[in-house]
């Protein structure tokens, strides 16, 4: 049987330890199951055992970073661990742990945590370690949220990076308020020609890979750069752009596989813009289905102000 791992991220005093001890303090989520809880960092609030509605909960200090994963399964089977909590360590990225977990572990819930006053001045001074932390979780609950945060400016924080996630906002007063902002996009998707600004790339890109079914029979017209997929059909290029996630050492290219008859006569990295109707069929890049483009046109164009797209 796979044991499910719920992972709490967020940076020091964001409220996971609160959080989780509240949760284990609930007898409908505490209800005798054997559980394993794996401390990463270590903050002002502590564990309290003595409140819990049932004693088969184990907390182990780990250090994130150098824990192995037979250190990992050691630690499940002396506790004979049915479920494993793991509250991350905020000043390290989360993927190199996920990676170490034994292969019974089978992560369950991303839940991340973060203090509404201090948030923004990290993902300003610490993009990468913000991006990290919201880009896998199901759910952000903002913490600490007082009549003078801009909570569109969240949000936007949020969903610019993760278009799926939930987000709760926890206000001082004691009430939690449930994010239910429209997040309308930049682009009008009942136009005869879905035309994308040069700005807005990134999010079209990741909203077509997302959901193409909503694309699914449109024309598109955006501006990209000229690109080769490995291995793919003659006849067939990838129109996209470098875009930038979250540093200068993060950017990936990224293209949409189009059907072009004249692509062996473009040049490769010049820019073009290309208007195409959109099908959503298999596609290697995709490791399944994902939108396919027959372009209409493609002509020269010149290159962005901004050649490197972002979020």
């Amino acid at each position: 049987m796979p044991i499910p791992v719920y992972a709490f991220t967020g940076f020091l005093d964001a409220g996971k330890t609160k959080f989780i001890q509240e949760t284990l303090e609930d007898p409908r989520f505490n209800a005798g199951e054997r559980t394993l809880v794996l401390i990463c960092e270590e903050g002002e609030e502590e564990y309290d055992p003595s409140t819990y509605p049932h004693k088969e909960v184990y907390a182990e200090v780990i250090d994130q970073e150098t824990v192995t994963t037979e250190e990992l399964a050691a630690l499940a089977k002396k506790h004979r661990a049915a479920r494993v909590i793991v509250e991350l360590n905020g000043m390290q990225m989360i993927e190199p742990f996920y990676r170490k977990m034994p292969e019974d572990w089978q992560l369950a819930q991303e839940v991340m945590f973060a203090d509404a006053g201090t948030i923004l001045s990290y993902n300003t001074n610490l993009r990468a370690l913000v991006v990290d932390k919201l880009s896998g979780a199901e759910m952000v609950v903002f913490n600490r949220m007082t009549a003078d945060i801009d909570k569109m400016a969240l949000h936007k924080l949020a969903r610019a990076l993760n278009r799926r996630i939930d987000i709760v906002y926890d206000h001082t007063d004691g009430t939690t308020e449930f994010d239910d902002i429209q997040d309308p996009l930049p682009f009008d998707l009942n136009a005869p020609i879905v035309t994308v600004q040069d700005e807005d790339y990134a999010l079209f890109y990741r909203d077509i890979t997302e959901e193409p079914k909503k694309y699914d029979g449109k024309t598109v017209r955006f501006k990209g750069q000229v690109a080769r997929l490995k291995n793919d059909k003659p006849g067939v290029f990838a129109p996209g752009r470098f875009v930038m996630t979250c540093c200068e050492a993060d950017i990936t290219f990224m293209g949409l596989p189009c059907k072009y008859a004249d692509c062996k006569k473009l040049e490769m990295r010049s820019w073009v813009t290309v208007t195409a109707k959109v099908s959503v069929k298999h596609h290697p890049l995709y490791k399944g289905t994902g939108p396919i483009l027959t372009a209409v046109s493609v002509v020269p164009a010149e290159a962005p102000a901004q050649e490197v797209a972002t979020f």
